[in-house]
């Protein structure tokens, strides 16, 4: 039975503490153990009360893998001001008592497992200034009447379960600086009411399903510095203005859109833009746009659009890249851009990790300049009509000090060009590289030894469809960590080498046509993780290896040999 000390002042918050404890079911690090009638509440861990009132006024139980859902108790702690419970395992509804605080001002419920509709009755906060319910399982409307929170600063619910439409009513949120609303399946348009938000700096709508046009209003919210709603089924062009009315902007993720038409030479004086993405959208022409006036653009993705008109200026736009000391990541794949890739792209920023140019219409040889970019990790180049040899000096034999970070490549694709010549041995000096791509290219002469044997691959070493002779070197049995390795269709001879039994790892392997001859390797009974294995169309014989019944293989093709 608890005795009535002198030191225990408020029996209301006691009891609700109390409350709070008994619905959470595990507690590994003990955060509440201190929550009994031994010692005063406002001493007990996670607990802070006010000096005046002895009350508690703040509840701060974030990052402690609590398990349990959150007793209706809560409400009894009216002269809360600070609610935190981010990070950990509570479940079940947010109990609608909440509503009963009207001192809170801070309430986090983020990185949990709340279920159920968020209450509509959170309206009664009325002192609430950050709103956090992110990252939870929250199903239902965004209910209406939080439009009534007018201190309110900060909406986040974000990867969610919420459906329908965002209220009008937010826009009478006249402090609200931040709404994030992205990843839930929200219907319908923006509201237009949105923008009357003028303090507003962040809008994060992104991965829902809204339709129809952003409103006019939005792109005139000259706070914003965040603007992100890409994977919706928004539509229209961009306005003309756009870098002048939103000259705030560092971050503006628009992709996977309906967007259309060219995009607005205004955005070469949004100067505080760092990151562009219109990823996977209609946007059309010539990009008309110089990047010379962002100085801190770190990343520009303007891949999977039909931007560019396969003419020979369609590049002329990197020029003005070249002032982007910050630059890091370049994407311009699977576009229309044509001519040939200008040696000024060894101008741009030393600090460049990813360039992709891919899937698009470039012609003529890979510029010598590339050798610059020192910090690349990935390099995408694939399905052009890239000719001549590959340039060596994308990784120098004899590796002078400055490109000698080149070899930091982690991914280099080349694929459906048509390049020519052989493949250059200093390629063996690539030790970040886990996936090579040469494949469906005219490279021809025999494969180095030191690429063959690259153990750094992991993902994928790709040769196919080139004209590359000669026998597979031994050191193939370096690869104990790749998944995939396919030499087809070209015109190696000889055994296969018994050390790809040494490959473990290998998932996929595709040797046919070729001119291999002799018998399967008996090491291959070690090749287990096999899933898909393609040795015909060479000249092999002897036996079909007992073993390969047992492998758990759902491709298998030995046909076209002499077995």
């Amino acid at each position: 039975m608890y005795l009535q000390l002198p030191f225990c002042e408020n029996e209301t918050d006691r009891l609700a503490l109390l409350a709070i404890k008994a619905l959470i079911t595990h507690d590994l690090l003990e955060l509440t153990s201190s929550w009994n009638d031994s010692l005063h509440f406002c001493n007990c861990s996670g607990v802070i009360c006010g000096h005046q009132h002895q009350r508690v006024i703040t509840l701060s139980l974030s990052h402690h893998n609590l398990v349990g859902s959150l007793s209706p108790y809560i409400g009894n702690l009216t002269f809360l001001g600070g609610i935190s419970l981010e990070q950990n395992h509570f479940h079940g509804e947010i109990p609608p008592q909440v509503g009963r605080l009207t001192r809170v001002r801070y309430l986090n419920f983020s990185n949990n497992s709340f279920s159920g509709e968020i209450p509509a009755n959170l309206s009664g906060c009325s002192s609430l200034i950050w709103l956090r319910l992110g990252f939870n399982n929250l199903i239902g409307k965004i209910p209406y009447q939080l439009g009534s929170l007018q201190k309110l600063e900060r909406v986040q619910f974000h990867y969610n379960n919420l459906s329908g439409p965002i209220p009008a009513s937010l826009g009478n949120l006249s402090s609200v600086r931040s709404l994030s609303f992205a990843v839930n399946s929200l219907l319908g348009s923006i509201p237009d009411a949105l923008g009357q938000l003028k303090t507003l700096n962040f809008l994060g709508f992104g991965m829902n399903q809204l339709t129809g046009i952003v409103p006019p209003s939005i792109y005139n919210l000259s706070c914003i510095t965040t603007f992100t709603l890409p994977y919706n089924q928004l539509q229209r062009n961009l306005p003309a203005n756009l870098g002048f009315t939103l000259p705030n902007s560092s971050i503006q993720n628009i992709g996977h859109n309906l967007f259309t038409e060219a995009l607005p030479a205004s955005l070469s004086n949004a100067s505080n833009l760092i990151e562009f993405d219109i990823n996977g959208s209609n946007f059309t022409g010539k990009v008309n746009l110089d990047f010379g006036g962002l100085p801190g653009l770190w990343s520009l993705v303007l891949a999977s659009n039909p931007l560019g008109r396969g003419e020979a200026d369609d590049l002329d736009f990197l020029n003005s890249l070249t002032k982007c000391r910050n630059l890091l990541i370049l994407d311009l794949s699977n576009a229309q851009f044509g001519g040939v890739i200008p040696n000024s792209i060894g101008s741009l920023s030393s600090g460049l990790v990813q360039l992709r140019l891919e899937g698009n219409r470039l012609w003529g040889t890979i510029p010598t300049g590339i050798k610059k970019l020192v910090n690349l990790t990935e390099l995408t180049m694939q399905k052009n009509s890239l000719t001549g040899n590959i340039p060596a000096v994308i990784v120098s034999g004899t590796i002078p000090s400055s490109i000698a970070n080149i070899i930091q490549l982690f991914r280099l694709h080349l694929q459906k060009n048509n390049l020519t010549g052989n493949i250059p041995s200093s390629f063996g000096n690539l030790n970040s590289s886990q996936d090579l791509d040469l494949s469906q290219n005219y490279l021809s002469g025999t494969i180095p030894k030191n690429v063959i044997g690259l153990s750094s691959l992991t993902i994928s070493l790709n040769l196919a469809q080139n004209k590359l002779v000669s026998q597979l070197p031994s050191e193939v049995s370096n690869l104990k960590n790749l998944g995939y390795l396919d030499v087809s269709d070209n015109q190696l001879s000889g055994e296969i080498p018994s050390g790809l039994g040494s490959c473990v790892t290998l998932e996929h392997l595709y040797m046919e046509g070729n001119l291999f001859e002799e018998t399967i390797p008996n090491s291959f009974r070690s090749l287990r993780g096999l899933q898909a294995l393609d040795l015909s169309r060479n000249n092999l014989s002897g036996q079909i290896p007992e073993y390969l019944q047992h492998f758990s293989l759902m491709s298998l093709n030995l046909s076209f040999n002499d077995f």
